[in-house]
């Protein structure tokens, strides 16, 4: 038998809400250990003063805890 936690977590790009879900996936792996699942829960885009889009894509990250 198994449990799991569910996180959420918010990445950010210039470029697309593809790659803010990889950097919130990448970032959460350096802290995070044995995420099993990422489901995509909302994806937005904020604009900055000079006009610049920023895609933000919110994720739910579930993962293992660990037996003591």
């Amino acid at each position: 038998m198994s449990v799991y936690r569910v996180i959420d977590v918010i990445g950010t790009s210039s470029s697309s809400w593809e790659e803010a879900a990889a950097e919130a996936i990448t970032t959460a792996r350096g802290s995070v250990r044995d995420i099993r699942v990422a489901e995509v829960i909302k994806q937005d885009i904020t604009i900055g003063d000079g006009g610049e889009l920023v895609y933000r894509t919110k994720i739910q990250l579930s993962f293992k805890y660990e037996s003591d």
